[in-house]
């Protein structure tokens, strides 16, 4: 190899072109891996940079500082991670609420190390931000499930049913540790755990609670 080739190959390769929103994208992509095999401090923004194949500035020109794009990270994952609504099929309850869950359970599983980082946060309980990202993430979770059930319009009892939901996303978190970390739970055995839970809470539970409320 030539003088002038082995120069040529020692050039940095240029970084390849993309749109605000799809770059803004990548980084998210790689944080979410980086911050899912490792803990918070042992990552760093150069870290980052580097696996993403942007200038470390870009970072702070998106999310100010590592914490404001792990914030982001967690955000993105559990309180729109996918369309997992979206397009559910024109069928039953039963059927909706399955593909639901199903849809959930891919992106779970497709981003299990952060997913585990993002609920260990929510079990320490000392970050309130994590905390208040959340609880936001419940409120949506539970605004999938009503839109499943086809029970958005429900006025009666609305707070007592949304809260029951997001009582089952507690149990959601607890056992995907049983699926994901202790592995006493297999994907198939966690879909019937939460499709039945879910399906005998809104036909059965939330009726007989609706019932001795007018009992009263």
């Amino acid at each position: 190899m030539s003088s002038e080739d082995k120069t040529l190959s020692a050039e940095p390769r240029s970084r390849q072109r993309l749109e605000p929103d799809a770059r803004r994208a990548q980084i998210l992509a790689v944080a979410r891996r980086l911050f899912g095999e490792q803990s918070y401090d042992a990552v760093s923004t150069t870290d980052i940079a580097r696996e993403a194949d942007v200038a470390r500035g870009l970072i702070n020109h998106y999310f100010e500082s590592k914490r404001g794009l792990y914030l982001a990270v967690v955000r993105q994952l559990v309180t729109a991670p996918s369309p997992v609504a979206d397009n559910l099929p024109n069928s039953t309850v039963e059927r909706r609420v399955t593909v639901l869950i199903d849809r959930w359970l891919d992106v779970v599983e497709h981003n299990a190390p952060m997913w585990l980082t993002a609920i260990g946060s929510e079990a320490v309980g000392r970050d309130s931000e994590i905390g208040q990202i959340l609880f936001e993430g419940d409120e949506i979770a539970t605004d999938w499930v009503l839109q499943a059930a086809r029970l958005t319009e429900v006025e009666e009892g609305r707070e007592e049913l949304r809260a029951m939901v997001r009582s089952f996303g507690s149990m959601v978190r607890a056992a995907s540790r049983e699926w994901l970390v202790r592995g006493a739970l297999s994907r198939s055995d966690l879909h019937v755990l939460l499709t039945d839970t879910l399906l005998h809470l809104l036909h059965v539970t939330y009726p007989a609670l609706r019932a001795s409320h007018e009992g009263r």
